[in-house]
């Protein structure tokens, strides 16, 4: 009987085409390893065993090093790092190709799926309650569907793997990519497997564990994913098809799927709303504490699905000001800072002239010109604040550390020269700005080493409430609905409601622009303007001036000049080793080579 480590060795090799062992997540026994058999003639074995398939989900709270599978936060607009070894730097500067493409997203997710598949197909031999069993297999079968959604969000059509594959099997077939409709149908179809077997909330002793909200939530994600452009009878995939002439993306644009997402996505919210989940309120009700905490305060009545961390040093080490004992590596770009709107609700920045200078609104009170005499009545901001910061949304001051801002009791300074600027040594804010979002002020004290425990958020529903705004408007227009989710949201960040009589347009735009705000950071801004068909409109990022040594930093400067080529880049290439595998059967993505 093969040992349970050759077999995931066997198939990783196979399935994959890589040489990195199986992770030891199991207990051995005392001389020798256990055998599948084993495993799974044994409860507390079998359970280990599904615990480690979590460990597969990505380290999304990782956004510089690629072993964090998180390349998107700073291959959007909202986000810049000083170092040029992560996978981010290529995308932006357009010269990732199928030969140098992160592997490891792929490798982890289809790592989860082996195990989940070994897992599905054994599970049944375990002596145990059934009750639990049917949860175990909930919980598998989400995983499952998880594992295939992140690659479908990155690849566009894959191959639905559902087996585990003996090593004398023709693998051909892993080399033939799916139809999208068939891979989406296949995920939400699992989610609604998973749901009937999962509890809609798990307690305080099974954090981190699958929930039926947690299937919910990826379905409405993926069916929010499929009515978008990018899927939706997108013209530049019409001819993309396998080597036998099917095609992969549909053909036709089809409105029904706006329509779909958003009943559905309200079916998400009436149910979870109905268990207890809600937005999170700090106890203080302050607007800024209220979106602060929110990020801090783990498994709060807003999360949905997270994965836990324990005590993590990375983000907070990253994101800190060199004078606290950070790298000053998690650099937000003017263009998010522009994002944010005037405290009474009005908009700034309008636009930009050709030359990237920005399109002041005049009637917004908004200037980038000298300080303000006046400290903030709520404490947001110090006096002899340039005025880009003064009277700004209350989420702005939760998300972005700003020269001038008090941070862990010490007002920061990144001009050239100052504790927290640009000194010569690699590390320092290349936009003037730091990311504070998800940093734990209370509780975390880098020069003394203390760290708290940290989970990254996957799914919460004020993701929910933007996705149910975001389909209902485009299926039916700025109806009531769609202000009410949006305005539950900006009410809860201390903003007006959406002023009446928004045309779809308008409505449009103002839930983009909430979900670039609200969503900040959160892994989702790639994929949504990806799915806009918009991410080809960033042509540069932008800072304040770190080379000055005086008040001339103030002043917005060019940081990088970036590179999307549409549509190339909707998509990623898969890895050349993974097309050479079978060039007869295997297509690679448009535009990256290769004959489709």
């Amino acid at each position: 009987m093969k040992r349970i480590n050759i077999v995931c060795i066997t198939l990783l090799m196979i399935l994959l085409g890589v040489n990195n062992s199986c992770a030891d997540y199991l207990d051995k026994a005392p001389d020798e390893d256990l055998t599948l058999d084993d495993v799974f003639t044994r409860e507390n074995y079998a359970e280990q065993f599904l615990s480690s398939i979590y460990w597969n989900m990505p380290w999304e709270l990782n956004f510089t090093n690629d072993w964090g599978h998180n390349p998107f936060v700073g291959a959007a607009d909202e986000l810049d790092y000083p170092y040029t070894n992560c996978f981010a730097y290529f995308m932006n500067n357009g010269s990732w190709t199928p030969d140098n493409v992160l592997k490891d997203i792929s490798n982890m997710a289809y790592q989860g799926i082996r195990k989940t598949n070994i897992f599905l197909e054994n599970v049944a031999k375990v002596p145990m309650d059934e009750s639990k069993r049917a949860g175990w297999i909930g919980e598998a079968t989400f995983l499952r569907a998880f594992f295939h959604f992140q690659l479908l969000r990155i690849y566009g059509p894959i191959h639905i793997t559902e087996k585990v594959f003996d090593p004398n099997e023709d693998f051909s077939e892993l080399c033939k990519r799916m139809p999208l409709d068939q891979c989406v149908d296949f995920i939400t179809n699992e989610c609604d497997k998973a749901g009937g077997m999962l509890k809609m909330k798990e307690g305080a002793d099974r954090y981190g564990r699958v929930t039926k909200a947690a299937a919910m939530a990826l379905k409405a994600r993926a069916l929010l994913y499929r009515a978008s452009p990018l899927w939706n009878g997108n013209p530049d995939y019409a001819n993309f098809t396998d080597k036998e002439g099917n095609h992969l993306f549909p053909l036709s644009y089809e409105a029904e799927r706006w329509k779909i997402a958003a009943e559905y996505t309200k079916t998400c919210i009436d149910e979870m709303e109905k268990a207890g989940y809600g937005l999170y309120y700090a106890p203080s009700g302050d607007p800024m504490e209220n979106y602060r905490y929110l990020f801090v305060e783990n498994w709060n009545k807003e999360i949905i699905f997270a994965k836990n961390v324990a005590i993590y040093d990375q983000m907070e080490r990253a994101a800190a000001p060199l004078s606290l004992g950070g790298w000053s590596g998690l650099c937000p770009t003017q263009e998010l800072v522009d994002a944010y709107e005037m405290a009474d609700g009005t908009t700034p920045i309008l636009g930009y002239n050709a030359d990237g200078s920005p399109i002041i609104n005049s009637e917004s009170g908004y200037s980038e010109e000298g300080f303000t005499e006046e400290a903030d009545a709520e404490g947001y901001y110090p006096e002899n604040t340039f005025n880009m910061f003064v009277d700004r949304e209350p989420r702005f001051y939760a998300t972005v550390t700003y020269s001038g801002a008090y941070w862990r009791g010490r007002q920061i300074d990144f001009r050239m020269g100052a504790p927290d600027g640009r000194t010569g040594g690699p590390d320092y804010t290349t936009t003037g700005y730091l990311m504070r979002k998800f940093l734990d002020e209370d509780g975390v004290d880098i020069l003394r080493g203390v760290f708290v425990n940290k989970t990254w958020n996957y799914f919460r529903l004020g993701e929910l409430y933007l996705n149910y705004a975001e389909a209902l408007n485009e299926a039916s227009g700025p109806v009531d609905d769609v202000y009410k989710y949006v305005n539950l949201i900006r009410k809860r960040s201390g903003l007006p409601g959406l002023k009446a009589g928004l045309s779809q347009d308008e409505m449009r735009q103002k839930i983009r622009r909430e979900r670039q705000v609200e969503l900040a950071l959160e892994t989702h801004r790639y994929f949504d303007c990806n799915r806009w068909k918009i991410s080809d409109q960033v042509k540069a990022v932008h800072g304040m001036d770190i080379g000055a040594r005086d008040n001339s930093f103030f002043k917005r400067t060019l940081v990088e000049e970036r590179v999307f080529e549409a549509p190339k880049h909707y998509l990623w290439p898969f890895h050349q080793d993974e097309v050479n595998k079978n060039p007869d059967i295997f297509v690679q993505n448009p535009g990256w080579g290769g004959i489709n």
